[in-house]
């Protein structure tokens, strides 16, 4: 296959990427603009968004399998899927019909996410897939940055409609030209012809790819419970609502950078653990200055380190999923992701409960992230293990 050819199969998978955090997170910044529009509670918007990580948990593993049995034809079914929940959207301007489409769209986007490393492996050379898993986690944080701008320009009610509009054009275009440069890739020069069912269970059972998805557990939930209450956590410092955005805004924007720059050089250099391991202790190291001096300077400082140092780790754990399960790329992934969603949702509800205690809040999130440092020590000894066999 020509080189242009396979990155623009990256390409075209990294825009279907952003689709999906676009149009999951179209309400979130009009979360109390789009309560009385459609007549319902704030929660019950949130609910929009948070369907999204629960059936991430449920449906991560059944999505990976497919990956690995059928990997073209699923993610194109995901790209489509994506498409058709957030067109749902505009079919009637009710609440009803909002939540049948992000509903179909939470259950495409396992089959997106977990293709992550999937498409690299299938497409990419074996030196260039930590840049194709980059781009692609990369694109994931481009999505929310995406939503956030797109809901700062078009916050008002009379815009909602033109909001999710351009999320379902986005979603369209993208999984169009990834349907497009698919079938005209066919199934990849690295493709296997199908993932034996017993290499997935393999994989399931594989103490190594388990102690990966420990590894990203706390940190993921670290990031979103600083994303879900950050504002409200800045506030008794006197940071303004509209100041918290922007430091929330920023956040994602390095973690965007960080995402696409750092786990290219670490895996190229073979330091993938002792730059996880960094990365984590300056993730601990912000949130405990943010939590001993709180404003806006410190919390600014805090969110761009954290979206720099902790967001690359997901990407380098992925690819280190990759470079071990080989053909079961799909149902590793699939793990890892739900184990971090798992740990979204703990971090973030331990961290709900402290939220009128923000200096405990990021003292939590503090100690939830450095926990990670000894368990990516244990993935240093099972790789030593491993070699010695």
């Amino acid at each position: 296959m020509a080189f242009v050819q396979r990155w623009r199969v990256i390409t075209a998978f990294a825009l279907v990427g952003a689709a999906t955090q676009l149009v999951w997170l179209t309400y979130a910044p009009v979360t109390t603009v789009a309560a009385e529009h459609f007549g319902v509670s704030e929660s019950a918007i949130g609910w929009l968004a948070n369907m999204f990580p629960l059936l991430y948990v449920v449906l991560a593993i059944p999505a990976g399998i497919m990956l690995d049995r059928w990997f073209r034809p699923s993610l194109i079914a995901g790209a489509a899927l994506t498409a058709i929940g957030a067109a749902l959207r505009l079919v009637d301007d009710g609440f009803v019909m909002v939540l049948v489409g992000q509903t179909v769209v939470a259950i495409a986007q396992p089959l997106v996410l977990n293709a992550i490393t999937g498409i690299a492996g299938h497409y990419l050379d074996e030196k260039d897939r930590p840049t194709g898993i980059a781009i692609g986690t990369a694109s994931t944080f481009a999505g929310m940055t995406a939503a956030f701008l797109l809901g700062a320009a078009l916050p008002a009610e009379s815009q909602l409609t033109t909001l999710a509009a351009v999320g379902t054009i986005f979603a369209a275009v993208a999984a169009i030209a990834l349907t497009v440069e698919l079938m005209r890739a066919g199934t990849g020069p690295a493709a296997s012809t199908s993932t034996s069912l017993a290499a997935v269970r393999a994989t399931i059972g594989d103490s190594y790819v388990r102690r990966l998805c420990l590894t990203v557990f706390f940190p993921f939930g670290t990031f979103v419970a600083l994303a879900t209450y950050g504002q409200a956590l800045l506030e008794p410092a006197g940071v303004s609502a509209d100041s918290a955005s922007i430091v929330l805004l920023v956040n994602v924007l390095a973690g965007v950078v960080g995402c696409a720059v750092i786990p290219v050089a670490v895996l190229r250099r073979g330091i993938e653990l002792p730059a996880v391991m960094v990365g984590l202790t300056a993730s601990a190291a912000a949130c405990l200055l943010v939590a001993v001096a709180p404003n806006l300077a410190t919390g600014f400082l805090a969110f761009v380190l954290i979206g720099l140092t902790l967001l690359p780790a997901l990407p380098i754990v992925l690819a280190m999923a990759e470079r071990h399960t080989g053909t079961a790329e799909g149902t590793a992934a699939g793990l890892i992701w739900m184990t971090g969603n798992l740990g979204g949702l703990v971090v973030a509800g331990l961290t709900g409960l402290l939220v009128d205690t923000p200096a405990w809040a990021f003292v939590l999130c503090a100690t939830t992230t450095i926990l990670g440092v000894p368990l990516a020590l244990r993935l240093r000894t099972n790789a030593t293990t491993l070699s010695a066999h």
